[in-house]
């Protein structure tokens, strides 16, 4: 006899195994972190079979205080890992047994390890979403109140990266605002999408003692079971679209980095990075580097090679549970990691970054009016094809000039077009036009308080939504 711990797949077996492919075939290293949604799962599972009564009440509370054992030592750091521990199931499961004997052996009556990891990640993938969401949020809420603080200041907007029209700040910051918040919605989106229990589907089959799945999934906090159990042990969408959704979050964060560090440049000077959030030079004293934005727009690179390479290993396997799906948590961890801290982080940087309401001012020019002296002549009755081209040879007669468009006279656009009037001074004042952009959407001032209150009721909505059972102690 030996005192080897056993595989819980080892009774076919009788030869030894390659201590590499030991190694290989191991995941504990990684998917120790699911160890609550482990022992949660096996929680209700043991409730499960003793409602069924598979197993008596006091077998199901030597488990249930067995199971609160074990977890107690994984939050205070004293659950010691052993050979032959080759998953945090095994590992669960071998420390049950050490504490409660025999009955331990009990408790995986009917269950797979194929049903029980895909319940764990669902587990712990939803606590981890939802941590993720109030993040988002409070980024979103960081800017709203930024852009409702900042709301006079004017600057520059941007197409292909030109000088183009005169915005608000609060409507560019504003801009991401609206991005975040449709990531907001898609995550919650997903979370009610995979919200579904695959536990009782066994290992490809179904159970074979009348589990109640609907009573595991009320205890668990899901919303209904999964219907087939070959679906239930392969589907691991919810990890592609996790990921998906996680490079897109992480491509808003990345524009606006960009964005941040542009800005924050010599050549425009509009925002200073507070210095918690900068490195400096190991050689240029006078370097006061974004570092913290330029983090965040390189993590969206790591990201992305999470989704796609699990898709390659996705793409490829056959049906029900195949090996290759261990591949599936490391990709979903960076990534839940990933996102956790670079949205904290943006919400550091946007929160205590100083602004320069002087060089945004300072850098619109007349040409950027270009668009409101072809409306001056569209308000004069002009067809707006006719005066964009008007406009267009206004702009090129002050490049001819070398001077600015407001310096040209009313007879040089006279010259141009009739309809040019002494009024058209009124065209050459920033301010006007952006309050003529005063449609829903636009920059004005009525439309960015619009945008503010609309988001500030969408955060408070989102208070009152129906949250999530979270298995995390």
């Amino acid at each position: 006899m030996t005192d080897a711990p056993k595989k819980l797949w080892g009774g076919r077996f009788s030869g030894t195994v390659d201590p590499l492919m030991d190694a290989f075939n191991a995941s504990i290293h990684f998917d120790k972190r699911m160890y609550a949604a482990d022992c949660m799962g096996s929680m209700a599972y043991a409730k499960a079979l003793a409602k069924n009564k598979i197993i008596s009440e006091s077998e199901r509370d030597q488990l249930l205080e067995g199971l609160a054992t074990v977890m107690e030592e994984w939050e205070t750091g004293k659950f010691v890992i052993k050979p032959g521990d080759e998953d945090i199931h095994t590992a669960n499961e071998r420390r049950l047994g050490e504490l409660i004997g025999s009955v331990a052996g009990k408790l995986h009556t009917g269950r797979s390890r194929n049903d029980q990891v895909a319940t764990d990640m669902r587990l712990w993938l939803r606590d981890e979403c939802i941590k993720i969401l109030a993040h988002v949020k409070e980024l979103i809420a960081i800017t709203v109140a930024r852009a409702e603080k900042e709301i006079d200041v004017i600057m520059p907007g941007y197409t292909h990266l030109q000088r183009a029209q005169p915005i608000r700040w609060s409507h560019f910051l504003l801009s991401y605002a609206w991005l975040w918040q449709s990531d907001a919605d898609r995550l919650e989106q997903l979370i009610d999408r995979f919200n579904v229990l695959p536990l009782g589907s066994g290992a490809l089959a179904g159970h074979a003692f009348k589990i109640d799945r609907a009573f595991l999934a009320k205890e668990l906090g899901f919303r209904d079971i999964i219907y087939n159990s070959l679906y239930a042990v392969s589907d691991r969408d919810f990890v592609a679209e996790f990921l998906f959704w996680s490079n897109l979050m992480m491509t808003h964060i990345s524009r606006i980095a960009e964005d941040l560090i542009i800005y924050s440049s010599g050549e425009f000077g509009f925002v200073r990075l507070a210095d918690a959030y900068s490195t400096g030079s190991s050689l240029m004293p006078q370097k006061k580097n974004p570092d913290s934005l330029e983090l965040l727009r390189g993590k969206c690179g790591r990201v992305f090679g999470n989704m796609s390479g699990f898709m390659m290993t996705y793409k490829g396997i056959p049906s029900t549970y195949n090996k290759d799906l261990q591949e599936d948590k490391e990709p979903m961890f960076d990534a839940a990691d990933t996102l956790s801290g670079s949205l904290q982080i943006t919400a550091g940087v946007l929160s205590t970054m100083d602004i320069s309401p002087n060089k945004m001012r300072a850098s619109l020019s007349a040409d950027m009016l270009a668009t409101d002296l072809a409306e001056y002549l569209v308000r004069k009755g002009v067809p707006f094809r006719e005066t964009h081209h008007i406009s267009g040879a206004a702009v090129k007669m002050a490049e001819d000039r070398s001077c600015s468009l407001s310096d040209l006279s009313v007879n040089d656009l006279k010259s141009l077009h009739p309809s040019f009037d002494s009024d058209v001074s009124s065209v050459w004042n920033f301010e006007t036009s952006i309050e003529n952009r005063n449609a829903p959407g636009g920059t004005a001032k009525s439309s960015v308080l619009e945008q503010i209150n609309l988001l500030k009721s969408w955060l408070a909505n989102k208070k009152s939504n129906k949250s999530y059972k979270c298995i995390t102690i």
